[in-house]
C-alpha cells in the first residue's frame, strides 16, 4: 500500500538548500522525490500563459486540478525534468518572476486543496523524500522523520544572487533580499498551511553550513529514525 511507504519531509523557506538536499537524499536512499514547489510554480506559469488572473482563486484552482504536468525522474540523483503540456519547463519555472507568482497562488486555499491529492500520489514504495513548505504539517503529517531547514534572509539572498550570477543573470542583491522577505511574509501569514515547522520536526539552521555539512546532519537523523543502514555510511 502507498500509505505504508515511509516519507521524509524537508520543509523550509526558499534558499535554505532543501531542494538540493532532498534530491541528494532521495538518490542516496533510492527513494522517490517530490518537489512540491515545482507544482505551484507550474500552476503559476500555466495560469499566466492561459491569461488567468492569479487573484481568481476559482479559475487557478480549476487549472491546478487538471494540471497537465509530468515529472521525469533522473537516475543517480540527476535533476528531475519538468514538463508542462509536453514542453520541458525545468528552467522556465525557476525564474524569480515565476517564484513570486508561485508564492501568490500557493496562498490560495483552493489551489492548495486542488494539489493535495496529487502530492500524496507521489508516496510510493520504497519511500518518498518530500520537499516543500507544508509537507510535514499538512501533506504528510504521519511522516516518521520531519526536517525543517532554516537560514538567515541575508544568507539566502546571497546564495540566490550567487546562483543567478553563475547563470549569467544580473540581479540586485538588495532587490533579492526584499523579494525573499516579502515571500517569507506571504508564506508565513497565509491562512492555509502557513510556513511553520511541524511540532515534531527537527530544525536545522543551514546559515553557516555548506551542502555536505547539511547532508551530514540530515543523514544523522535519518540513521536515528530508520537505522544505521540508512542515510549513508
Amino acid at each position: 500500500m502507498a500509505e505504508s511507504a515511509p516519507v521524509i519531509t524537508i520543509d523550509g523557506p526558499s534558499g535554505v538548500g532543501k531542494g538540493t538536499v532532498a534530491r541528494l537524499l532521495a538518490a542516496r536512499l533510492g527513494w522517490h522525490l517530490l518537489d512540491s514547489g515545482a507544482l505551484y510554480r507550474l500552476v503559476a506559469l500555466g495560469a499566466r500563459r492561459r491569461g488567468l488572473s492569479l487573484d481568481d482563486a476559482a479559475a487557478v484552482a480549476a487549472y491546478a486540478r487538471g494540471l497537465p504536468a509530468e515529472f521525469r525522474e533522473a537516475a543517480g540523483g540527476g535533476e528531475v525534468r519538468v514538463l508542462l503540456e509536453g514542453e520541458d519547463v525545468t528552467d522556465a519555472i525557476r525564474t524569480e518572476t515565476v517564484g513570486n507568482d508561485a508564492s501568490r497562488v500557493a496562498a490560495l486555499p483552493a489551489v492548495r486543496e486542488a494539489l493535495l491529492d496529487r502530492q500524496r500520489d507521489f508516496r510510493r514504495p520504497p519511500g518518498l523524500v518530500a520537499d516543500g513548505r507544508d509537507m510535514g504539517t499538512t501533506v504528510f503529517p504521519d511522516a516518521p522523520l520531519k526536517l525543517f531547514l532554516t537560514a538567515s534572509a541575508d544568507e539566502r539572498a546571497r546564495r540566490r544572487h550567487k546562483q543567478l550570477k553563475e547563470k549569467g543573470i544580473d540581479v540586485s542583491l538588495p532587490d533579492l533580499l526584499s523579494e525573499i522577505a516579502e515571500r517569507d511574509r506571504r508564506d508565513r501569514q497565509r491562512a492555509a498551511s502557513p510556513l511553520v515547522p511541524a511540532p515534531d520536526a527537527v530544525v536545522i539552521d543551514t546559515t553557516a553550513l555548506d551542502i555536505p555539512g547539511v547532508m551530514a546532519e540530515v543523514e544523522r537523523h535519518v540513521r536515528r529514525v530508520f537505522g544505521p543502514a540508512a542515510g549513508g555510511g
